[in-house]
């Protein structure tokens, strides 16, 4: 352990607060399994696949094989059953009753899509099934109700949105206009809402002068370039990801609205190399945009050595959030079991584990990970943006003038609703 972790561990320590950083291979205690079987979910197939997906995927695996390495979690092994997110809610949830049931995981570890992380949350509490979400955003998780097996252990998205019209006011204290285009799903919406409200909150008086709707996966988005290169707005804020986001970027550069508009993007959907240099970028916590210290924080460190060693990276390192959040979902899995052995003396029951987890805090290759609201089953984390430019030295695009706000800013307080706290005007926000 260098001086750093020596340094974290006894500031966490002192705070009360879990830090597991031991990495000395441990018997099984009493009553251990076999192997431990964790199911990984997330889009192997279909258009998400590509910016979110398969990144995540591979993140799990070099990083379930990193704790394999070092003697499993409470000195078993991990087996990872990769399964397919793509398609219909109610065929995700058929497969998470299948992997509960039949395959008996004793974790579910996932899901990208909103819709079906609201759709498994229910079944998680009915079969028992202990679920840490691994990307996706959603408020109304843990703000319409409790759920007793689910956590998740990165930020939701009102820190995308919000963070976006921080990271505007800060860059263009004068904007006086404003314009969306979204996907017109809920993703779409939701982001709009909780940046127009925002913006409403920190700049009143700004003018929104269009919020245009396109169907997601559209292609074509010539109409509302026209109309937003005829309305002139100061920023045009979208949520787009994925092959929407590369389309939209480049018709946008071609036609002209990227020098025109500030073209403002509240979350990395895709790979930045598809991104006009000068377009504002945030990122849903530290992931690409504002990693932790590769020289202080060494599982940050090893994360990029060990994704890069099997599976290559852009010549700028990135590496897509998504990436991030499911060795977030693990890492917090494996503290919770080990806090809980260390608690009962053997192996611990599910319903241990979840106790373990609730109100904890622990390291990752992010940085450190809070979970700090949503009765102690939602995790905060500070949101990052900044501007896209062009580096000729590596032949690549990079992250430029990033600003990271803090977790305390951009996330509402424990037992609040997100959009009550944004109406109320932020109450004890800590910028």
């Amino acid at each position: 352990m260098n001086r750093y972790r020596k340094v974290l561990a006894g500031l966490l320590a002192a705070a009360g607060l879990s830090l597991f950083v031991a990495t000395a291979k441990a018997d099984p205690p009493a009553g251990a399994p076999a192997s431990l079987k964790i199911a990984v979910v997330a889009f192997l197939s279909g258009p998400a696949s590509g910016p979110f997906g398969i990144p995540a995927r591979n993140a799990a695996d070099v990083w379930i094989e990193k704790i394999n390495r070092e003697g499993g979690i409470g000195g078993i092994k991990v087996i990872p059953v990769f399964t397919d997110e793509a398609g219909p809610a109610d065929k995700v949830v058929t497969e998470f009753r299948r992997l509960a049931l039949e395959e008996k995981v004793a974790a579910v570890v996932g899901y990208i899509s909103s819709a079906n992380c609201l759709a498994v949350a229910p079944v998680a509490d009915e079969l028992k099934e202990l679920t840490v979400f691994g990307d996706c955003g959603t408020a109304r998780v843990f703000e319409e109700g409790k759920h007793a097996y689910v956590f998740r252990t990165n930020a939701h998205t009102v820190i995308d949105s919000l963070g976006a019209a921080r990271y505007l006011l800060a860059m263009k204290p004068d904007v006086k206009t404003i314009a969306g285009i979204n996907q017109d799903y809920a993703w779409g919406r939701d982001s709009w809402e909780i940046f127009q409200r925002s913006m409403r909150q920190l700049k009143p008086g700004v003018q929104v002068v269009d919020v245009l709707w396109p169907k997601i996966f559209a292609g074509d988005y010539s109409t509302e370039i026209s109309k937003l290169l005829v309305e002139k707005p100061d920023v045009v804020f979208t949520s787009f990801w994925g092959s929407d986001l590369v389309t939209f970027s480049r018709q946008a550069k071609a036609r002209g609205l990227v020098e025109q508009s500030i073209v403002l993007v509240n979350n990395t959907g895709s790979d930045i190399k598809d991104i006009p240099a000068t377009v504002l970028i945030g990122s849903r916590g530290p992931g690409p945009i504002a990693p932790p210290d590769v020289e202080k924080d060494p599982l940050h460190q090893e994360f990029i050595q060990l994704y890069k060693a099997k599976y290559g990276l852009a010549p700028n390192n990135y590496i897509a959030h998504g990436a991030y959040h499911f060795t977030q979902a693990l890492q917090g899995l494996k503290v919770a079991y080990e806090s809980a052995i260390k608690k009962a003396g053997r192996w611990p029951t599910t319903e241990e584990v979840a106790a373990a987890l609730a109100y904890s805090t622990f390291d990752s290759p992010a940085g450190i990970i809070q979970m700090a609201i949503g009765n102690g089953h939602q995790a905060i984390e500070p949101a990052p943006f900044a501007v896209i430019k062009q580096d000729p030295a590596i032949g690549a695009h990079v992250f430029t003038e990033i600003r990271s706000f803090p977790a305390a800013c951009v996330n509402p307080p424990d037992g609040m609703k997100s959009l009550d706290w944004i109406d109320r005007g932020f109450p004890g926000a800590k910028c």
